[in-house]
């Protein structure tokens, strides 16, 4: 469920970006070519989105996220988690913040090689920093248990509480289910 909440998202996301961030003469069309990718993968026709998005990938970052998701999950082409993985960095390493969030997922969950903590860490705290709230989520878990980052509850209640404060009911529940932070040593002194 979270995986196709984190796709609808994303598609969302992808089309307002695309619409505040488009520039030049072909704005319009861009727009109306992104639109119909996405009218098309709402109405499940895949191979037709996918080709849509590709066309216009090489100027368009949303288009190229989506056409790396498409491929990560083998909708409307086969999957392909390492041509995935790579559109995926181009789209990351342009900022877009939902890339980010996807790659650091890939590289946690091994889709395209080894699980690799180390290298998802920085993807995953990129996503959070610009509000994503799966990214936040998962890097909330990583501080929490301690796997490749030292064992921060601190850090993992700030990052549950950005995901939960997005709506993600499982953060606000992670949350609820850490422990209660120490109580500050300056609170229980008084004043002298």
């Amino acid at each position: 469920m979270q995986q196709s909440f984190r796709a609808t998202i994303g598609l969302i996301f992808c089309a307002g970006l695309l619409a505040a961030c488009a520039s030049g003469p072909d704005e319009a069309e861009m727009q109306a070519t992104f639109n119909t990718g996405l009218t098309q993968y709402d109405a499940g026709n895949y191979q037709a989105a996918y080709r849509t998005w590709h066309d216009i990938e090489d100027v368009d970052l949303a288009a190229l996220r989506n056409v790396a998701v498409m491929l990560r999950k083998g909708q409307g082409i086969e999957k392909d988690p390492k041509a995935a993985r790579i559109k995926m960095e181009r789209a990351a390493d342009a900022g877009l913040a939902t890339a980010q969030a996807d790659l650091g997922d890939m590289l946690l969950s091994g889709e395209a090689g080894p699980r690799d903590v180390t290298a998802a860490l920085p993807w995953l705290a990129r996503a959070a920093a610009a509000g994503h709230p799966l990214a936040a989520f998962q890097l909330a878990k990583l501080y929490e248990t301690g796997d490749g980052v030292p064992k921060n509850l601190d850090i993992a209640r700030k990052l549950y509480g950005q995901a939960a404060a997005a709506g993600l009911e499982d953060a606000a529940k992670a949350l609820q289910n850490l422990p209660p932070p120490p109580p500050s040593s300056a609170a229980g002194q008084t004043g002298h």
